[in-house]
């Protein structure tokens, strides 16, 4: 029933960014995939699955091309995107499916390409043989050869926007839309706001590392309760020295920076060193000198 549906639906062409972001989350599929199953053996003794790696690897990538290539025509990434593989070698405007020949392919080019390569590199990584040195130039060459050829194909993929990987092309098989692509109605104006917002928003997450955030909240604050009418006597200074104008607490170690106020010592002593301009929140004052009170300030002080 869905085969007979298939035959009759039209082609829809997909978009490069489409294409590309199906292979990125065919990637990411097998990275999780991976990492799912390594992590069954985190008990087991370390590289106890290095000596079979090429081989998990390609039972795993057998066992996801069997569910998605060979029964729905489309990997893991095609299908949320709502993509399929057509077979391009028939020439028609109706929609065709892979045949059996062209998934079989696939799979080799595939699974067993990246089999190939990597147990190659395995078994003639160590050989000091000469015939084994050939043979292992000869391997890197063609390896080298095809990269070389994806790139001239990615090339022209970004140009026509078919075929994007050298497998596609070599096997015919492309990617098309399942379903007609409706459009999407979009307003001017909601647009333009997102992009403002956007824009904004990017603004703010490059500005705000910049602004010295500690700073600007003492000059507020600095503002908002002023000090008026100290006076420079013994007294002023024993009654402010009841609490230190940072963390509002009775001063442990009180210094003055030459002002009337009182802070503690561990308080003024990293915010000077993280802001060597730092002034005083209550009044403003620079750091002149960091010096211990000479005041003797008594805790019965508190209760009177």
């Amino acid at each position: 029933m869905a085969s007979n549906i298939g035959h009759e639906k039209s082609v829809n062409p997909v978009l490069r960014i489409s294409q590309l972001d199906a292979l990125e989350l065919n990637k990411a599929l097998k990275q999780l995939v991976w990492s799912q199953f390594t992590s069954c053996f985190n008990g087991f003794k370390p590289g106890a699955l290095a000596h079979f790696e090429p081989e998990i690897k390609a039972f795993l990538w057998l066992i996801l091309w069997r569910f998605t290539i060979y029964s729905k025509n489309a990997t893991v990434g095609q299908a949320i995107l709502n993509i399929q593989y057509k077979n391009n070698l028939c020439q028609t405007g109706k929609y065709q499916p892979l045949s059996k020949q062209q998934k079989l392919w696939y799979l080799i080019f595939t699974v067993g390409g990246k089999w190939l390569e990597e147990r190659c590199y395995d078994l003639f990584s160590n050989r000091q043989v000469q015939s084994f040195c050939k043979i292992k130039s000869y391997i890197n060459f063609g390896a080298g050869l095809l990269k070389l050829c994806g790139l001239v194909n990615f090339l022209v993929f970004l140009q026509k926007g078919t075929f994007a990987t050298l497998t596609e092309r070599i096997l015919g098989i492309r990617s098309v839309f399942c379903k007609p692509q409706s459009v999407r109605q979009v307003g001017f104006e909601y647009v333009n706001r997102e992009l403002l917002w956007h824009g904004f928003a990017e603004f703010l997450i490059y500005l705000l590392p910049l602004i010295h955030v500690q700073k600007l909240k003492l000059k507020i604050s600095s503002w908002c309760l002023p000090i008026t009418g100290l006076a420079s006597s013994e007294n002023t200074l024993v009654t402010n020295g009841k609490e230190c104008s940072l963390c509002g607490e009775w001063p442990t170690m009180p210094h003055t920076i030459g002002c009337l106020h009182v802070f503690c010592y561990y308080c003024i002593k990293s915010n000077y060193l993280y802001d060597m301009y730092f002034t005083c929140p209550k009044c403003g004052s620079e750091v002149h000198s960091l010096q211990p009170l000479k005041y003797k300030i008594e805790m019965t002080e508190l209760h009177t």
